[in-house]
């Protein structure tokens, strides 16, 4: 294309005939190559286009609206921009790193398909609340995603309590047997946590739900705008009140990755227990094959990779929150260049947790529980300890002294390398004649002591049985995600 041709697309030439940036007016010399390359973001704010368009759209509309553009000029910018999308859509459109980030590649090719028209659609607005608006758009879509994504791991959770509702497993504290708990029990302890992480991400919807376009560069505009009109366009259930807070914030994104690294916690330590209890010394369960791996030289190995990836990850999460609480712990008002990093982090736990999450629920399918292995373990260790206290305090001893005297029969048990049921009923009495009593004896099985803990939250059946008929209607009640679409 010759200098005029390319000068009657609307494009801006300076003296020598170089390309130049859309602030390069004041400008006598081109931006070096090197700088260019550092400053540019449209290897990773590519990904912004969809709602670069969206709200481009309305904008457009809106101006339109107000007398600012004609409605040729709005039919013009309506249609060539429906144009790009459909080549970014299909991986038509080439970027130019040169135009530095996604805004001005689709306002440059706007531009060379309409003609000057193109350039009328930055009326009104400026780069910096053009970002903030397609930052809000994006957290707000990626915020219902995850919600989503979290709920369908809800489900799987309340499906593997439901199947092994009558399981009963050893409970940790420390990572020592403490007491025995119903399987289902320890599987809905993730569910609660996941739906606080649910309740999360609907928070951060609603703090992203704020639009700030209009904001310009840091001061408004006096362009005679309706910025009602364009976040109604766009599904905004607020507008930000001051166009310098509106420019420079960034907490939604920062509550997105608080958010994430919550999960990701969650499901570190979910991961954690899967894996030991893949291992061969606790043999509870069995990943299946499709979710480990083997070795390269001890063919013996079933690795569990997945969820050991998940819990590394969950670091890489938590850098992506500390990195950007850096970036804007000493910025001033109002937009600054630093912004810009707020991109790459973003997108990467973007797409670590949505990975997570929907790997995760297979992962969950594919487990095998080894009941076996789980009944011959919580008969073989001293975990039903505590109900023998209890025993002793409902009986009117203190506890206190229960909890001593129960614990001097542990001593005695280990000293005879015997196990709890295994001493006899005159061994129990020397201790102390209550333990004498048949009832005694049955505190010492397993299920008795879970059968006990009928309080509410408790891991007695029925109690348990509670807590899945909750969860059940919490799900059926919340099966429409934050925007209100089906789950």
């Amino acid at each position: 294309m010759s200098m005029k041709e390319r000068e009657s697309a609307g494009e801006k030439l300076n003296d020598a005939g170089l390309q130049e940036k859309p602030w390069g007016g004041r400008f006598r010399e081109p931006l070096d190559k090197k700088a260019e390359a550092f400053s540019a973001s449209i290897n990773f704010d590519r990904r912004l286009a969809e709602e670069d368009i969206q709200g481009s759209f309305a904008h457009c509309a809106m101006l339109v609206k107000k007398g600012i553009l004609t409605p040729a000029e709005g039919e013009q910018i309506t249609q060539g921009l429906r144009e790009i999308e459909e080549d970014i859509l299909q991986g038509r459109f080439v970027f130019d790193p040169s135009l530095e980030d996604i805004h001005m590649n689709i306002e440059r090719k706007l531009t060379e398909k309409i003609g000057p028209a193109g350039g009328k659609l930055h009326t009104a607005r400026s780069r910096n609340d053009q970002v903030a608006l397609d930052m809000h758009l994006y957290v707000k879509k990626q915020s219902a995603e995850v919600e989503r994504a979290i709920f369908a791991l809800q489900e799987v959770l309340l499906e593997l309590a439901e199947k092994y509702l009558d399981v009963i497993f050893p409970g940790y504290t420390h990572l020592q047997r403490a007491q025995p708990v119903l399987f289902s029990h320890h599987m809905m302890a993730y569910f609660w946590m996941l739906q606080r992480d649910r309740e999360r991400f609907r928070e951060v919807f609603r703090r992203a739900d704020m639009m700030p376009l209009g904001a310009g560069a840091l001061s408004g505009t006096s362009f005679p705008i309706d910025r009602e009109d364009v976040a109604a366009q766009l599904g905004f259930g607020g507008l930000y009140e001051n166009s310098m807070d509106a420019v420079s914030d960034r907490d939604f994104v920062l509550d997105f990755l608080y958010g994430a690294s919550l999960l990701m916690m969650h499901l570190s330590r979910f991961s954690e227990e899967l894996i030991l209890w893949s291992s061969q010394e606790f043999s509870f369960i069995e990943l299946g094959d499709a979710y480990t791996t083997g070795s390269s030289m001890m063919p013996q190995k079933k690795n569990p990779d997945i969820p050991e990836l998940v819990r590394g990850k969950t670091g890489r999460v938590y850098g992506n929150l500390m990195a950007l609480l850096v970036v804007f712990k000493g910025l001033p008002l109002a937009y600054n260049k630093d912004m810009q990093e707020d991109k790459e982090p973003l997108f990467d736990t973007v797409d670590t947790i949505k990975d997570v999450l929907f790997l995760y629920a297979d992962l969950l399918r594919s487990m095998k529980l080894c009941e076996e292995k789980m009944k011959h373990s919580v008969k073989k260790d001293f975990s039903v300890a505590t109900e023998l206290a209890d025993f002793l305090a409902r009986n009117g001893v203190p506890f206190r002294e229960a909890h001593a005297v129960t614990g001097q029969l542990v001593r005695k048990a280990l000293e005879s390398g015997k196990f709890l049921d295994e001493l006899s009923d005159k061994e129990l009495a020397r201790i102390h004649p209550l333990l004498a009593f048949p009832e005694a004896r049955e505190m010492l099985l397993p299920r008795k002591a879970v059968e006990a803990k009928k309080c509410r939250g408790g891991t007695a059946p029925e109690a348990v049985r509670r807590q899945l008929d909750l969860a059940g209607e919490i799900l059926q009640k919340s099966g429409g995600d934050i925007t209100g679409k089906r789950i």
